[in-house]
């Protein structure tokens, strides 16, 4: 694995019965996670999440994939030059 970068992930969420899905994927990856916060904007039915994280660039990419992967769901991730 490559050395860590510090990430965050900016999750919007479109349908929160997905909510479970993306909660056990982010556990997956609980040990590179340095802090999260919800967001629900409940006049537009969506939730925005921000996940910060230590990883490898390897491991970010990974559960990026994974989250972006599950229906209802957007994902970007952005990489600090640490």
């Amino acid at each position: 694995m490559g050395e860590n970068r510090i990430a965050v992930i900016s999750i919007i969420v479109e349908d929160r019965a997905v909510s479970e899905k993306i909660n056990a994927t982010l556990s997956l990856y609980g040990e590179y996670i340095l802090g999260r916060m919800g967001i629900p904007y409940r006049e537009k039915g969506i939730s925005v999440l921000s996940v910060v994280l230590d990883a490898p660039v390897e491991i970010t990419n990974a559960l990026t994939g994974k989250l972006g992967r599950i229906e209802h769901v957007g994902v970007k991730a952005l990489f600090g030059k640490i």
